[in-house]
């Protein structure tokens, strides 16, 4: 849920460090740190805050040196301040790591008993004090961490420098993204490829349990026993200038208008109009093995659940197949019943995420086969699945996820088509009638974007509100519940998401006058009864903030702001409708002047339970 950086090499390392640290602030944090061999001895410094606090501290007392480490840290164990921020030391050794140590408490106190002292309330530094006792009776540094992690149960990604081998930096991980490369300059270590874009392309993702020898002129990788591995080289193909702001005032709106690119680019190359019919050809499963599919499983987290919700309307409808929608927090800890025949799908954009990584591991023993929806190419999720829908969306650095949202619809679109033909609940007529409609998407979403002012005018009228409840039926409940993660996520307002014929069973207790209603109304089967919960809400004095398809004239009369997407069929409509609650979102936030791109408390990959 942090940054991590390490450099060993010829160039000075503190620039490489703090310029890895700034491509990884979108991932949230609370405080930072780097750690930098200076001749014999290692320097620590760290800082409380942004990272424009530790690079004045820099400027103020420059350290000099060719080895060191990085760390922005979120907060987990002990409270956010220099003492508890990384790099943590220990015998001449200092260490960065994400995740959790679930046993620290216990080594914690069997090393007060040796002596050991600790400055932290984190569970980290247990760790930097194992390595540091481990190296007083292995030959070498890797040999201590490996050591070390034999005694930890939890999850973590670490990089290690020591002042009794300047010329080795040692990283390994378990449960925690890294990555690792070099160029003619040295050796780069990184929780994620955007750290070391500026040096390198070719990178290797460290797998489960692997640990990396770095030096200046070389990578070296085992397991955990100490064994050589061999791990392919990924080539990143995507352009750097991808995660600079173009112009826009923050990257959350410059991902919100890449949105119909990011859709063009996920449905490229990936459907055949003649048969109509999706081209997925590293889905892992071939059309008799998506026939003998009983029933579907989704898990996914946050934003992405909310896409699950709508893969399961999707995929009930057309492949008329059963679908178990979970939260993957949840999924493992009560036993699911999962069986050899059924088809396990995980969604994630970073494709690290801890808990639907656990999810996925646990329905593979159960015996699904697995697929994931994810962006990260190379990730562990990924690299874990038996098939892989990317949605190719390059990077996100804006925390609160948009493209990456709208870009796992349409893959959820895709697989949908896909498992309809394969088990022949579609038409090829039908099959394409359904891509006639895809295709047009991104053109309509560049139309709603082109009256972005009618939404800031919106947000101008009820930004002061401190209260806000989103209602939708059918397959737009998950857009509603979407719409209040976002609001929650970028203003900090409370709102809630609610299916709007629930609404009556308690949520009508908290409407009044000063309570927003966001009302999503398509034109469906359901439009009728929308209407009579709109009528509801409007006898209770509450403004209605509609959003509705062209040509309506019913709610426009009702609402007291209206706004309108291009009509469509109503299953294509939760992209458009997502995009007007997304601008809703962001012109709140700047309005009340939150930091838009990290909400405070809030990571980008959550890599730990």
């Amino acid at each position: 849920m942090c940054g991590i950086v390490g450099y060993i090499g010829n160039q000075e390392a503190v620039p490489i460090l703090i310029g890895g640290l700034a491509k990884l602030e979108y991932r949230g944090y609370d405080s930072s740190g780097v750690a930098v061999l200076q001749g014999e001895k290692i320097t620590v410094r760290r800082s409380v805050g942004k990272l424009v606090n530790l690079q004045k501290s820099l400027k103020d007392n420059e350290i000099k040196g060719t080895v060191g480490i990085g760390h922005t840290r979120w907060a987990t164990h002990g409270k956010p301040s220099e003492q508890n921020a990384h790099p943590h030391r220990s015998d001449g050794c200092v260490l960065v790591h994400n995740g959790i140590i679930e046993n620290y408490q216990p080594l914690k106190l069997e090393l007060e008993k040796e002596g050991y002292k600790f400055e932290s309330e984190t569970d980290t530094e247990v760790v930097a004090h194992l390595i540091g006792r481990y190296l007083k009776a292995h030959g070498t540094l890797a040999d201590a961490v490996r050591a070390a992690t034999k005694d930890i149960r939890g999850s973590y990604a670490i990089a290690v420098i020591s002042e009794h081998e300047p010329g080795t930096l040692v990283a390994a991980r378990s449960g925690c993204p890294l990555v690792v490369g070099r160029n003619q300059q040295g050796g780069f270590v990184a929780s994620d490829v955007m750290a070391m874009l500026a040096h390198t392309r070719d990178v290797i993702y460290l797998e489960e349990g692997d640990l990396a020898v770095v030096s200046a002129s070389e990578i070296h990788l085992t397991d955990i026993e100490g064994r050589p591995v061999k791990r392919k080289s990924t080539k990143i193909t995507w352009d750097a200038s991808a995660i600079e702001k173009s112009g826009f005032p923050h990257f959350m709106l410059k991902e919100i208008h890449e949105q119909p690119q990011t859709i063009l680019d996920t449905m490229r190359g990936r459907y055949s109009y003649e048969t109509g019919e999706a081209d997925l050809p590293d889905i892992g499963l071939t059309a008799g093995q998506f026939a003998g599919v009983e029933r579907i499983w989704i898990a996914a987290c946050g934003t992405s659940w909310h896409a699950g919700l709508v893969g399961k309307y999707l995929l009930e409808e057309l492949a008329r197949i059963p679908v178990q929608v979970d939260i993957a927090s949840e999924f493992r800890y009560r036993n699911p019943l999962v069986e050899k025949n059924d088809l396990f799908i995980a969604i994630s954009q970073s494709g690290e995420t801890a808990d639907t990584l656990a999810a996925v591991r646990e329905a593979k023993q159960k015996g699904a086969r697995v697929v994931s929806i994810v962006n990260v190419v190379g990730s562990t999720l990924a690299r874990e699945s038996d098939g892989v829908l990317y949605t190719h969306c390059g990077p996100e650095i804006g925390v609160a996820s948009t493209k990456a949202f709208t870009a796992q619809l349409t893959a959820l679109y895709l697989l949908a088509l896909h498992c309809a033909r394969a088990r022949n609940a579609m038409t090829v007529d039908d099959g394409k009638a359904w891509l006639d409609r895809l295709v047009q998407l991104p053109a309509l979403v560049e139309r709603v974007l082109g009256r972005e002012a009618e939404i800031m005018a919106i947000a101008k009228r009820y930004y002061k509100k401190r209260n806000f409840l989103f209602l939708g039926r059918g397959i737009n409940y998950p857009i509603a519940l979407e719409g209040s993660l976002k609001l929650k996520e970028t203003s900090y307002i409370h709102a809630e998401g609610y299916p709007a014929g629930e609404m009556k069973h308690g949520p009508i207790a908290m409407i009044d006058k000063d309570m927003p209603i966001v009302m999503l109304a398509p034109r469906d089967r359901l439009y009728e009864k929308t209407v009579s919960n709109l009528m509801e809400v409007k006898a209770r004095r509450a403004p209605v903030i509609a959003f509705v398809v062209e040509g309506e004239r019913d709610l426009g009369k009702i609402a007291d702001a209206v706004f309108t997407v291009p009509d469509t069929h109503p299953m294509m409509s939760p992209i458009l409708f997502a995009i007007p609650l997304q601008l809703l979102a962001y012109h709140i936030a700047v309005l009340r002047g939150a930091d838009v791109d990290q909400p405070r408390n809030l990571a980008k990959s959550v890599t730990v339970e």
